[in-house]
């Protein structure tokens, strides 16, 4: 018995070796486990419920059979898939969570998130996700054609790198008192969060009942954490060009 979190692929029809890894993962791992955690950022940037290309329908198809077969399967939005919506849960049978979600691992606790809102200092970024994530807004942008939609997230994406370039990297980690306050929320001894692409299980200074396990992206090799009820690990899936 086992549970899966992955998150940060950035999937891409550029990047057929990650799509690559992703489908092996989900054909020969994912069907054998008793849930699926995607916390966010599973598309490099989702355009919309309504994109038609094959790349799109491909992975949707993965999901469809992987729920299609009695897993689990439950989706946090990222800041590169936000528009992950109703659509995309119903044609792939996932479940949509909101930011934070407190979950049972096996008789422990633990909120789950993707990790954007824990980066506090990057106030840049979280003024644009809080203009993002207003419901009016995505509804007329949900109702722009695809065409139109894909030129603005051509322009994001451009903003975007051009933005990550001229900021320290500190300020695009975690702040650890909102690591802490969040979990003390919830009242509970684990987080597992993923955005930063640092892997990592950082056990709390502060707390020492608290951990932290930070999802590795998907850029050089897939990130997998495997969670059992005897214990957990980060683990690494190499890509078919490294076999």
């Amino acid at each position: 018995m086992h549970t899966l979190f992955i998150s940060d692929l950035h999937l891409t029809p550029s990047r057929p070796d990650i799509t690559h890894c992703f489908t092996q993962f989900m054909r020969n791992e994912a069907i054998h486990a008793d849930a699926l955690y995607v916390l966010g950022d599973l598309f490099d940037f989702w355009i919309g419920d309504d994109d038609p290309t094959p790349f799109a329908k491909q992975i949707q198809q993965e999901f469809k059979h992987l729920t299609a077969q009695g897993v689990p399967c439950y989706f946090t939005q990222g800041n590169r898939d936000f528009l992950v919506g109703r659509r995309f849960a119903k044609q792939t049978g996932v479940t949509l969570l909101p930011d934070e979600t407190v979950i049972d691992l096996y008789g422990t606790s633990a909120v789950i998130l993707h990790g954007d809102t824990l980066c506090t200092q990057d106030v840049r970024y979280l003024a644009f996700r809080a203009k993002v994530h207003q419901p009016w807004l995505q509804w007329l942008f949900n109702r722009l054609p695809f065409f139109i939609k894909q030129r603005i997230v051509a322009k994001i994406q451009t903003d975007i790198r051009s933005d990550k370039s001229q900021k320290a990297m500190e300020i695009m980690d975690v702040t650890p008192d909102e690591v802490v306050h969040v979990m003390d929320k919830y009242q509970v001894p684990l987080m597992i969060h993923g955005h930063t692409h640092r892997p990592a299980i950082h056990h709390i200074s502060d707390a020492p009942q608290k951990t932290r396990i930070v999802l590795g992206d998907w850029y050089t090799q897939g990130s997998v954490l495997v969670y059992s009820e005897s214990g957990y690990s980060l683990e690494k899936r190499r890509f078919e060009s490294q076999l």
